[in-house]
């Protein structure tokens, strides 16, 4: 009997050991998923303000425009960009 008891215990050993890697590996690959959630969270942050900060910029630009006489795109005070006589 003991004969046959070697080849399960070998064939468990090896799906023992083949265990241990597979968890191994998913240790391995969740570290990493962690990593990059980091790393997504700090762009996503600076995104953030980067987007805010051009808000900012564009309502202030919005505001600075508004009073005045209403310049157009190239600053002259008209829509289309030619002196008015």
């Amino acid at each position: 009997m003991s004969s046959n008891e070697e080849p399960t215990s070998s064939a468990d050993a090896g799906e023992g050991a083949d265990l241990a890697r597979a968890f191994q590996a998913l240790a391995k690959g969740e570290r990493a998923a962690a990593v990059l959630e980091q790393q997504l969270n700090s762009m996503e942050s600076k995104i953030e303000a980067l987007l805010a900060e051009a808000e900012a910029r564009e309502k202030a630009a919005q505001q600075s425009s508004g009073s005045g006489d209403q310049a157009g795109p190239n600053g002259s005070g008209t829509q289309d960009g030619q002196k008015q006589s």
